[in-house]
């Protein structure tokens, strides 16, 4: 099945081939709209997956913080998300 991310009306967003963990499609980065991502300062840390780094999108102009995350070094329990990157609930994900 086919998911896609949605922000300010444009596809940000497509691929048959997400990974859920906690509710969020992870998408391979190469399935997401590189023109969109403003890498950002922040960081979190979960304790399961590791440290997360963060995207603001940017979309005509206008940008969400912090509405994209990814694991650059997840642990050994979520090397399944090794290169893929999550939206927030700002970011509208439907199946295609």
């Amino acid at each position: 099945m086919a998911m896609q991310a949605i922000w300010n009306d444009q596809v940000i967003a497509h691929s048959d081939d997400t990974v859920v963990i906690e509710g969020n499609h992870y998408f391979p980065a190469e399935d997401v709209d590189p023109s969109v991502l403003l890498k950002s300062d922040t960081t979190t840390s979960c304790a399961w997956k590791g440290e997360a780094h963060y995207y603001t999108v940017e979309v005509d102009g206008e940008r969400l913080s912090d509405a994209a995350w990814y694991y650059p070094e997840p642990s050994a329990k979520a090397a399944n998300i090794r290169g893929r990157i999550a939206f927030g609930a700002d970011i509208e994900i439907i199946e295609e």
